[in-house]
């Protein structure tokens, strides 16, 4: 029996890039030169038009100097991720 995980909360993600933009007083232009991501491609993002790649949230992540996991655990909002793996 295959056992899908739960949908990504994609909402979560994008409203978190706008807190942490608003947070810090960024403009769309200035997020866009430090991160080195169109203008265009952040407004699509935090607008829910397009994700972006893991390439563009590494980006922003450095850009917003948070690191990119506080930014992908957003992805688990609303749902129990799964555990930590142990080696």
């Amino acid at each position: 029996m295959t056992i899908f995980p739960p949908d990504p909360n994609f909402d979560a993600l994008r409203l978190e890039l706008s807190r942490l933009r608003g947070e810090r007083g960024f403009t769309y232009d200035e997020l866009a030169e430090r991160s080195g991501l169109a203008r265009r491609t952040l407004i699509e993002i935090e607008q829910g038009r397009t994700i972006g790649s893991l390439k563009t949230w590494h980006a922003l992540a450095h850009a917003l100097d948070v690191p990119v996991d506080h930014l992908v655990a957003t992805l688990c909002e609303g749902h129990t991720p799964p555990p930590a793996a142990t080696v």
